[in-house]
C-alpha cells in the first residue's frame, strides 16, 4: 500500500510497554511505510530503537522545530519524512487494521484531511460515555479524534500548522480548510 504511518511519541520510561507497540508496528509496517518521531529522553529512544523491527524508521524531532505542543514537532517531521502522498497522522493509543488502513487511503484519493470515527474497545464504562460523546459530536459537526489522514502535498503546500495550540488536531483540519482543501469528516 501507498500509505505512510506517521507516529509521534514521547515517553518518560516509567510503565511503557514497548514490546506490544513494537508488534503492533512490525504487523503495521507489512502493509505501509511506518516512520516513528521519538521525542523521548535519550535513554528511552534508544530502548525504542532497540526494540523496534529495522524496517520501521525511528527519528528525532526536526531540531528546527520548537513548538508548545510537541506532538505537533513529530507530527512535522513525520509528514516532511514520509516518503508516500498518503499519510495517517497516528497516536500510540489508536490501532489500525489493514482495512482500516486502506479505507482511509482510499478516502485520502479524494480529499486532503480525513477525519476517522474513533472506536473504542473493549466497552469499558468510559468508552461508552466517549462514544456517546463522539456521535452527539459527528451528528452536529465533527468529532475530533488523535488520528487523521492527510495528503503530504497539502501539508506541505500550507506551511504545516501552528504548533502552539492545545488542540492540535482541529488546529490542522483549520488550516487545512482554510486553504481551500478539501477535509472529510
Amino acid at each position: 500500500m501507498q500509505l505512510s504511518y506517521v507516529l509521534p511519541i514521547r515517553c518518560d520510561g516509567s510503565g511503557h510497554e514497548h514490546a506490544e507497540l513494537a508488534a503492533y508496528l512490525s504487523r503495521t509496517a507489512s502493509i505501509a511505510e511506518v516512520v516513528v518521531i521519538d521525542g523521548s529522553p535519550e535513554a528511552v529512544f534508544r530502548d525504542h530503537a532497540a526494540a523496534f523491527p529495522d524496517r520501521i524508521r525511528h527519528l528525532a524531532p526536526h531540531p528546527d522545530l520548537a513548538f508548545a505542543n510537541g506532538k505537533v514537532n513529530g507530527v512535522t517531521t513525520g509528514v516532511r519524512e514520509a516518503m508516500h502522498e498518503l499519510v495517517v497522522i497516528a497516536d500510540d493509543d489508536v490501532r489500525y487494521e489493514e482495512a482500516e488502513l486502506r479505507a482511509v487511503a482510499e478516502l485520502l484519493r479524494t480529499s486532503d484531511l480525513v477525519v476517522p470515527q474513533n472506536v473504542l474497545d473493549p466497552d469499558t464504562w468510559h468508552a461508552l460515555w466517549d462514544t456517546a460523546r463522539t456521535l452527539l459530536n459527528r451528528a452536529t459537526h465533527t468529532d475530533y479524534p488523535g488520528t487523521l489522514g492527510i495528503r503530504r502535498s497539502s501539508f506541505l503546500s500550507v506551511g504545516g500548522y501552528d504548533g502552539d495550540v492545545l488542540f492540535e488536531n482541529l488546529e490542522l483540519m483549520r488550516t487545512i480548510t482554510a486553504a481551500g482543501g478539501r477535509v472529510r469528516p
